[in-house]
């Protein structure tokens, strides 16, 4: 089969990789139906996560399952599935408290953007739809695997509640999905921190009703401002920065709660601080699992579309220009079909 491979900080290339196989009993293999580019696919591609050998890459998928192995018996060759970018038993203990990208059997998908992908624990990752979905939900099933999924935790673990005020900090696909969850959740006011036109828009369209282009203090400030100088009950965290957690760490009330999900990088706490603001802080890798069948629900009952996300759609073999288009910002999220 043929699949991307990172070879260095920018250099992407679609080449011959070795067809994957059932390694374990509770491994399956689907025929990728659509895949696509993760912003945190471009931390190696920009260079900042070093990687030592050609990478395949991608994490994010949804598929045909074509080969399952003895113990998986929750889905079967011919059926159209969804998994989470962490896979799990979702037998664990934790596990069973709502953390599956905790599981103490987890891995972390990384082969996804090819023409067939082993999905680990498939018994505990893989959902199936009860029909082949119609083509105009494939992008929004797509996004549950990971962005989707991901903003509906940044949007739990910051508490939102009906009637509340959320923060989004960052206007990526992440962070767009968080104005979903967090209109899903009942927010009354939705603050998201852009300055990019076209995802305000989409932004706005998903729920949002404030946008605040400054960053920084300024940012901080505005936020302020707009919450009556106490700041936010909620404030999701989507980027991962040094600079974006403060934002979101002094945008938020004292009693107020930050969901970050975006992958640190740089970012230090400082625990004095914390203390004295009163914010409860809680993130990491998304329980994508957990999520699934009631996502699935909204996308194909026509109440989320999360797939808007995608404003680039590309063959997989010209994923190099969907690293780039993301890269340059010309581009959200990129799509990619087989």
């Amino acid at each position: 089969m043929r699949g991307a491979v990172m070879h260095g900080p920018g250099d992407i290339r679609f080449e011959e990789r070795e067809d994957p196989k059932i390694l374990r009993p509770t491994d399956a293999v689907i025929r990728t139906v659509v895949t696509c580019v993760c912003g945190s696919d471009l931390w190696p591609y920009r260079g900042t996560d070093p990687i030592g050998e050609p990478t395949p890459m991608g994490h994010e998928y949804v598929g045909i399952v074509e080969e399952v192995g003895a113990e998986v018996t929750n889905v079967e060759p011919g059926q159209f599935v969804i998994g989470s970018f962490a896979t799990s038993d979702n037998t664990c203990p934790n596990c069973l408290a709502g953390y599956q990208s905790s599981c103490v059997h987890r891995e972390f998908m990384s082969t996804c953007q090819a023409e067939y992908v082993r999905i680990p624990n498939a018994h505990g990752t893989l959902v199936a739809t009860d029909d082949l979905p119609a083509e105009e939900f494939l992008p929004s099933l797509l996004a549950l695997s990971d962005v989707m999924g991901t903003g509906w935790y940044a949007a739990k673990a910051a508490e939102v509640k009906p009637g509340s005020t959320a923060v989004v900090v960052g206007d990526g696909a992440v962070g767009l999905c968080g104005v979903i969850a967090a209109k899903e959740l009942g927010a009354e006011r939705i603050i998201v921190m852009s300055r990019h036109e076209s995802r305000q828009r989409l932004a706005r369209e998903f729920g949002a009703t404030d946008i605040v282009t400054e960053r920084g203090e300024e940012g901080i400030a505005r936020v302020k401002d707009l919450t009556n100088g106490v700041g936010a009950d909620s404030v999701l965290e989507c980027v991962g920065t040094a600079q974006s957690m403060r934002q979101a760490l002094h945008a938020t009330r004292p009693g107020g709660n930050v969901g970050f999900v975006g992958v640190p990088h740089g970012v230090a706490v400082d625990g004095q601080e914390l203390f004295f603001s009163h914010v409860g802080l809680r993130g990491g890798p998304a329980p994508v699992r957990g999520y699934l069948p009631d996502l699935i629900d909204r996308v194909l009952s026509g109440r989320i579309n999360p797939g808007k996300v995608f404003d680039l759609t590309l063959p997989l073999d010209q994923v190099a220009e969907g690293y780039k288009a993301m890269d340059e910002r010309r581009a959200i999220k990129t799509l990619l079909t087989p």
